[in-house]
């Protein structure tokens, strides 16, 4: 199906180009959300009609884009979850989870900004991308931890997946007799 576009789509292209794209892709994402309209005559001189306005519209949200990132871009946000020894968190940490934390932080911005291919699902410092706008992208860190003094070291650049790290145990002098006595007597009949 051929669509105008009305604002700009990234990996598709700018604003006022009739590009072809999948049926469903226009009908299920473009065409409802208001980014797109079908490639006709009747299309094509609406759009001439009110270029001007949606330039503007444009260069407005994306104006207020470019101002929520200044303040954002770079900051680090944590999080704190539940984590085994190896730093294997028991959930994961997913775009909901990151939007809740910069809501708390009195940003508002919305899922689909999150651009997180997958679910964080070990503690550590990880980058995040926001697209706040098609032309506006910008970098956050998360620190993942198990507490907020975790997240403090972490964030000096301590790796927290080990039992040394952890408890402050050198994991490489335990011996076995540390976990059990060798001189305890094994009884079968109790099992």
């Amino acid at each position: 199906m051929q669509v105008i576009l009305l604002e700009r789509v990234a990996k598709l292209g700018q604003m006022g180009e009739t590009v072809k794209v999948r049926d469903g892709f226009a009908r299920n994402y473009l065409l409802p959300l208001g980014k797109a309209l079908r490639a006709n005559e009747a299309n094509k001189k609406r759009f001439e009609a009110e270029r001007a306005t949606l330039e503007a519209r444009n260069l407005e949200r994306k104006s207020e884009a470019q101002a929520v990132a200044e303040t954002l871009d770079g900051k680090s946000f944590v999080v704190v979850r539940s984590a085994g020894e190896t730093g294997q968190l028991y959930g994961s940490v997913a775009a909901r989870d990151i939007v809740e934390v910069l809501a708390a932080e009195g940003f508002n911005i919305g899922r689909n900004q999150v651009d997180l291919n997958q679910p964080i699902k070990s503690i550590g410092l990880h980058t995040v991308v926001l697209h706040l706008h098609s032309e506006v992208e910008i970098n956050i860190t998360v620190n993942v931890a198990r507490s907020a003094d975790e997240a403090e070291r972490q964030a000096k650049g301590e790796s927290l997946t080990s039992v040394d790290a952890i408890y402050g145990v050198d994991e490489d002098a335990l011996k076995p007799e540390d976990f059990f006595n060798p001189e305890a007597e094994y009884d079968a009949d109790e099992e």
